[in-house]
C-alpha cells in the first residue's frame, strides 16, 4: 500500500507501509520537519493522523491488518506521543503575530477598500497585538510612499472619536512595501525574509489577499506557498472575484490554486455576504418564530432580488465588457444571497453546515431558459443640459457590443418547500435609483373580508417583507392598517426597522466583516468550491446560447428603470415587482 501526501503538504514524496514494519522511527528519517504523527487506538490497529506544523490535519491514514502485524514498539510510541504534546503545547504557548499581504497594494481595490478596512479593524482593537502589513505589487515604491497613499483613503469614521490621528499613525507604522514580480519566486522569497525580520521569531501566522486579475492568481500562490508561507503557523489567502467566465474556466482556476493550497486555505471572497443584510437575513429567519413557518410555498407568493446602481461602469470598461452584469453580479452576489433565503435550516452555524444547505439550494433550481431572461444595456439621453453616455462611449467598449449592463432572470428551486415559487432576480447600472434588497411578497388573504376596502386592486392588500441593504439598511414588514376616522378606510403601512435610527452606530463594511473572518478562520461567509460549481452549472449553458445567438439586448436610456421587456417577465409570472410601487421610488 503505497501512501501519497496531499497537495497541501509542501512535498510530494510517496512512502510505503513497509517502511514502519520493524524497530523505532528516527524522528527526521521518514518525515519532512514541517510532519509530525498523532498515535490513537482504532478497531483495526493503530491510526495515525498527519499533521502540519500548524497542528492542522493533513490526512488521517490508517495503518491494516498487514501492517498491525508488526506494530510499533510500545515504548516508542509513548515516546513520539510525549514529544508530540510537549512540542504542541509550547506552540500554543508561544507569542504569535499576524502577517498580512496585499497583493496588488497598488491598485484601486487595495487602496479604496482593503487598507482602510484593516485600519478600521485596527481602530477597532479587532485585529492581534502583534500584527504587521506589506503592500506587495510590481510598482516601485518605498515604505513611506506606500504610508502616504494608504493615508489618503483613511477616514476616522467610527464614532467619530478622538485620538483618531494617533492611531492612524500606529497603523502605518506597521504598513511597508516590497516591490516584486507576481510570478517570481525569487521576489517572494526577498519578501519572506522581510516577513520574518518583523515576525522577530513569533509563531507566524499569514494572510495573502490576492487584489490582482484571475489570471496571475495561480502564479503567485505558488510563490507564496512556495516561498513565503509560514513555516510554524497557518497560511490562508484571500481570492477576490471573478472566480472564472464559465464552468471550465471556474475548475480550472481551482484546479490551479489546489495544486499549492487545501480548500481550507483558500477563501473565496465575494463582498456582498459581509453585508449587514446577509448577517440578518439569517438572524432574522432562525431566531424568530414569526417568520420561519411563513417560509415556504404556502405563505409566499413570490421573492425578488434586486440590484440595481444610478451610475454607469465609471471606467472599468475593459473589465466590464469581459464579463458583463451577469457574471459580475447575478452569478455570484444574488445567486448567493438567494441560497442564503431559499436553504433549510442547518444543523448548526458552522460554516461547513451553511455551505451544505446552500448547496443543496443551488443544486436543486430548475435550468434557466433564455425565454425567462431579459437582457438589456443602457443608452446615452440628455436631460436639461446634462448628457448621460451610453455603454458603448466607453473607449474600452466595442461600438458593437452585446454585453449586457441589464439582466433578469426568473428561477424555481425543486423542492417540497419552494415548488412553483418564482424568484426573480434583477440586476443593473445606469438605472434610475441605487438599491439592493430581498422583497418577499406574501399570497393574498382568503376569502379578504375587506378587499372591497381597497378597490379591485388585490396588490395592495398583499403583506411584503423588504430586507434593504442600499441606500439605508432597513427591514420592513408592510401591513393593512386603518386610517383613523369614523370611516372605515384601509392603508399600506409600514412596521419599519430604520437601522440609523434604531441603531446610531455606523454599520461596518463589508470588507471589515470578511477580512475579520479570514483572520479567525471562520468561512461561513466565503465561498466553497462545489458552490462555485454549481452556480456556474445554473448560468454556463445560458451564458454560452446568449453568446452563440448573439442575443441582442434592449436598449434602455440611462437613468431609467430599465428595458421595457422585465415588467413582460414580471407580469409573465404574475410578479407585483416592487419597483412599480411609488412607496418605494
Amino acid at each position: 500500500m503505497a501512501i501519497r501526501l496531499s497537495p497541501c503538504s509542501s512535498t510530494s514524496n510517496t512512502f510505503s507501509s513497509s517502511s514502519f514494519s520493524h524497530g523505532s522511527i528516527p524522528r527526521n528519517s521518514y518525515f519532512p520537519t514541517w510532519a509530525s504523527l498523532d498515535y490513537s487506538r482504532g478497531h483495526h490497529g493503530r491510526n495515525f493522523e498527519l499533521r502540519s506544523s500548524n497542528l492542522q490535519p493533513l490526512n488521517a491514514v490508517s495503518l491494516q491488518a498487514g501492517v498491525s502485524a508488526n506494530p510499533l514498539p510500545k515504548e516508542h510510541v509513548e515516546t513520539q506521543v510525549k514529544e508530540e504534546s510537549s512540542s504542541s503545547s509550547k506552540s500554543e504557548k508561544a507569542e504569535s503575530t499576524l502577517s498580512i499581504v496585499v497583493v496588488g497594494a497598488s491598485g484601486e481595490l487595495a487602496r479604496k477598500k482593503i487598507f482602510p478596512s484593516l485600519f478600521a479593524l485596527f481602530y477597532e482593537d479587532r485585529l492581534p497585538k502583534n500584527f504587521t502589513i506589506f503592500g506587495y505589487a510590481r510598482s516601485t515604491m518605498t515604505d513611506e510612499e506606500l504610508r502616504n497613499m494608504i493615508c489618503r483613503g483613511l477616514t476616522c469614521r467610527i464614532d467619530k472619536r478622538k485620538n483618531c490621528n494617533e492611531k492612524m499613525d500606529q497603523f502605518l507604522q506597521r504598513c511597508f512595501y516590497h516591490s516584486g514580480q507576481y510570478s517570481s519566486e525569487d521576489h517572494f522569497s526577498k519578501l519572506d525574509k522581510k516577513l520574518k525580520e518583523k515576525e522577530g521569531g513569533r509563531l507566524s501566522n499569514r494572510l495573502f489577499y490576492l487584489s490582482i486579475p484571475p489570471s496571475i492568481f495561480v502564479d503567485a500562490v505558488r510563490c507564496a506557498r512556495r516561498r513565503a508561507s509560514s513555516e510554524q503557523g497557518w497560511t490562508r489567502v484571500i481570492v477576490e472575484k471573478p472566480f472564472g467566465r464559465d464552468s471550465k474556466s471556474s475548475v480550472e482556476l481551482t484546479r490551479g490554486l489546489k495544486e499549492y493550497l487545501c480548500e481550507d486555505q483558500i477563501f473565496r471572497i465575494d463582498h456582498y455576504l459581509g453585508e449587514e443584510l446577509i448577517e440578518n437575513l439569517l438572524v432574522l429567519r432562525f431566531s424568530n418564530l414569526v417568520f420561519e413557518p411563513l417560509w415556504s410555498r404556502n405563505h409566499i407568493r413570490n421573492v425578488q432580488v434586486i440590484f440595481s446602481e444610478d451610475i454607469g461602469i465609471e471606467g472599468r470598461g475593459k473589465y466590464f465588457d469581459n464579463y458583463g452584469i451577469i457574471r459580475d453580479i447575478m452569478q455570484n452576489h444574488l445567486l448567493q444571497i438567494l441560497a442564503l433565503f431559499a436553504m433549510e435550516t442547518p444543523v448548526s452555524l458552522d460554516a461547513e453546515d451553511i455551505r451544505n444547505e446552500k448547496v443543496k439550494v443551488l443544486r436543486s433550481m430548475r435550468p434557466l431558459q433564455l425565454e425567462d431572461v431579459v437582457v438589456g444595456q443602457y443608452k446615452g439621453c440628455t436631460e436639461g443640459i446634462t448628457s448621460y453616455p451610453a455603454y458603448t462611449d466607453d473607449p474600452n467598449v466595442t461600438k458593437n457590443s452585446l454585453t449586457p449592463t441589464f439582466a433578469a432572470a426568473t428561477f424555481f428551486i425543486n423542492n417540497a418547500r419552494w415548488d412553483g415559487v418564482p424568484f426573480l432576480m434583477i440586476a443593473g447600472k445606469g438605472l434610475h435609483s441605487k438599491r439592493a434588497e430581498v422583497r418577499v411578497q406574501f399570497r393574498h388573504v382568503p376569502g379578504n373580508l375587506y378587499k372591497q376596502k381597497f378597490g379591485t386592486d388585490l396588490d395592495k392588500a398583499t403583506n411584503e417583507l423588504v430586507l434593504r441593504s442600499q441606500p439605508d439598511e432597513a427591514v420592513y414588514l408592510k401591513i393593512n392598517n386603518k386610517v383613523p376616522g369614523l370611516g372605515l378606510r384601509l392603508d399600506c403601512s409600514d412596521l419599519n426597522l430604520l437601522y440609523k435610527s434604531r441603531y446610531p452606530r455606523e454599520v461596518p463594511d463589508a470588507y471589515e466583516r470578511l477580512l475579520l473572518d479570514a483572520v479567525e478562520g471562520e468561512r461561513r461567509l466565503f465561498i466553497r468550491s462545489d458552490e462555485l460549481d454549481a452556480a456556474w452549472a445554473l448560468f454556463t449553458p445560458l451564458l454560452k446560447e446568449l453568446e452563440e445567438k448573439k442575443v441582442m439586448p434592449e436598449l434602455y436610456p440611462y437613468g431609467s428603470r430599465g428595458p421595457e421587456g422585465v415588467h413582460y417577465l414580471a407580469a409573465k409570472h404574475n410578479v407585483r415587482w416592487g419597483d412599480l410601487s411609488c412607496d418605494d421610488l
